[in-house]
């Protein structure tokens, strides 16, 4: 069973889409659909930073292009 028997509960999925799961250490996981590619665990704090840093990178890029 594992970590993929958590992931297919529907209850970690926040409104279908959103993957929030403290009992699973991953940052990244499949989506439901798995071949919709990847996702972020929320319950996940690493996933937060890493995602501030794509924003970041994105506006850092967009700023220095200008």
């Amino acid at each position: 069973m594992g970590k993929d028997f958590q992931h297919e509960n529907p209850l970690n999925w926040k409104w279908g889409i959103i993957y929030f799961n403290k009992a699973d250490s991953r940052v990244l996981v499949p989506k439901r659909h798995k071949m919709l590619g990847w996702t972020f665990n929320f319950a996940h704090p690493i996933s937060y930073v890493i995602l501030a840093l794509i924003f970041a990178t994105v506006y850092l890029l967009r700023t220095l292009n200008k």
